[in-house]
């Protein structure tokens, strides 16, 4: 991979993004291109981005680097060549993109976005693609990337959606892996920090949205959160809308700005919205913590078309996640998938870390999911006392640092109806105080209704509620799932996932 300084400069010009540069070979070409100072190797570009300290420019200098991309000038830089921009991250999307040869021109890419529902949704439609295009589908996914069939082709994910350099290396990688297709997350802040700034999907899926993400380190307000969750559709060809979500007719405004009518697609639960505007409806039968048994029917002429009419079954408990499972059957289809390939994907598909199940022979029946926000914590805890008519429920839980202020709240609210015990803990609270985290937690639990205890070591939180459970009491560990890892103090802690610690835990007791 190489990149021309005469491609760099007319593509910044292009976009409008380029406002000087100093000190420039006409022939300079580039070997690499990186905002990591630790990667730089001789001809490398290097990208002044984010929590950028000069100190990184002076390693990249002495590392090799020829240029430097910012939106400042640094004295630090001073011999190497200079490329002011009025954006860095757009300016490093695009470049990011031609450096790597546009790999996204390669790749049938479908694009999730929503509040809760955008992991499940991947996963769902990526065992579909990978069962159709016989294991040539990529993931990117809150949980890992997967860019190829060996095992070295898959690893954990740092980010829902990679800074763009990231995100263009491993499309290449992908594509040189001979992927044909790619499933991902797009999060609010991937367009808010300019992370998919140039980048068309062929599919892009809008769940649903709430104000999950507002706060000081995130979105200003929810319009600015809304508005960033449309892009995607913005950026799509084709365009999937659960009609259930709160702000339908903005969401459904903003993809028909720039998508063709008959290329938006909508869904929803039959009798949630009116089946004239829909164009596929999903109802159903029956739901066990095993599995849900529900049917498709097309509603429109365009949703008949798509062929996906019949009855699915979803090795996933929870009535909840039918809506995902339809959302990514549509996907898939528009992928090219055809129905019986859905179905059996369907029926096989495991999320990690998605209600796992653990039965302990004395205590309660242990259930373990990512659930991380009011949404999902209340459809979760209200689905599980429904189905195990559940003596107790007990939740262990905390919540990340440095974001989503607004599920301390959410989180608070969930317990206070569906939990009768609720044991605050350690998330990923990266520079804040995990106690505190748990404080504002506790701020918004009705103590009337809910007994609470504070244990800060996660897995100790969890061995106390397995052991204060009795054999008809349920304890739900939420958040981590298979996590591996606690953010704290921006070093990423090994940390055993909360499904191994319950198993450490119900050996113990055995």
């Amino acid at each position: 991979m190489s990149l021309a300084m005469t491609q760099v400069l007319t593509l910044l010009k292009e976009h409008y993004l380029l406002k000087t540069v100093t000190g420039t070979a006409p022939n300079e070409a580039f070997a690499a291109v990186t905002y990591d100072s630790r990667q730089v190797k001789p001809n490398t570009l290097f990208f002044c981005k984010g929590n950028f300290k000069p100190s990184y420019l002076t390693s990249a200098k002495k590392a090799g680097a020829t240029a430097y991309v910012s939106e400042t000038a640094y004295p630090e830089g001073t011999g190497l060549t200079a490329i002011i921009v009025s954006d860095v991250q757009k300016a490093m999307a695009l470049l990011g993109a031609a450096f790597y040869d546009y790999p996204q021109n390669e790749l049938f890419i479908v694009a999730f976005t929503g509040t809760k529902g955008k992991t499940t949704s991947a996963y769902f439609t990526h065992a579909i693609l990978q069962h159709a295009t016989n294991d040539k589908t990529a993931l990117f996914s809150t949980i890992n990337r997967v860019l190829g069939p060996r095992p070295g082709d898959r690893f954990k994910s740092h980010l829902t959606t990679p800074e763009s350099l990231d995100l263009f290396h491993d499309m290449r990688t992908a594509v040189t892996n001979g992927m044909t297709h790619l499933v991902m997350e797009v999060s609010s802040q991937a367009y808010k920090k300019n992370r998919v700034y140039g980048l068309t999907f062929d599919v892009g899926i809008f769940l649903n949205i709430s104000p999950d993400h507002v706060g000081p380190n995130e979105h200003p307000t929810f319009a600015d959160y809304l508005h960033c969750k449309e892009q995607l559709l913005v950026n799509s060809r084709k365009c999937i809308i659960n009609a259930e979500t709160d702000h339908f007719q903005d969401v459904y405004y903003a993809a028909k700005t720039s998508t063709q009518p008959e290329n938006v697609y909508l869904y929803g639960r039959q009798g949630s919205v009116k089946d004239t505007v829909v164009d596929v409806t999903f109802n159903n039968q029956e739901e066990t913590l095993h599995e849900s048994d529900f049917v498709v029917t097309g509603a429109s002429e365009k949703g008949t078309a798509l062929g996906m009419a019949g009855a699915y079954t979803l090795h996933l408990p929870g009535d909840y996640n039918e809506s995902n499972a339809v959302s990514a059957a549509m996907a898939a289809t528009l992928a090219g998938a055809k129905p019986a390939e859905i179905k059996q994907a369907l029926v096989n598909v495991h999320v990690p870390g998605r209600m796992e199940m653990i039965d302990t022979p004395n205590h309660g029946t242990i259930y373990i999911d990512y659930a991380h926000n009011y949404a999902s914590m209340k459809a979760l805890l209200s689905f599980l006392r429904q189905q195990t008519d559940a003596g107790r429920v007990i939740v262990v839980v905390g919540s990340t640092g440095d974001k989503g202020v607004s599920r301390r709240k959410g989180f608070g609210q969930a317990l206070s109806e569906e939990a009768n015990v609720a044991i605050l803990t350690t998330d990923d609270p990266g520079f804040e105080d995990p106690r505190k985290i748990a404080q504002e937690i506790d701020a918004h639990i009705d103590h009337d209704r809910v007994s609470v205890q504070y244990v800060m070591d996660r897995s100790q939180a969890i061995r106390t509620a397995i052991k204060m459970s009795r054999a008809d009491d349920i304890v739900v560990l939420a958040g981590k799932g298979e996590d591996a890892y606690q953010k704290i103090n921006g070093v990423d802690t090994p940390y055993a996932t909360d499904v191994t610690v319950a198993k450490n835990v119900v050996k113990e007791l055995s």
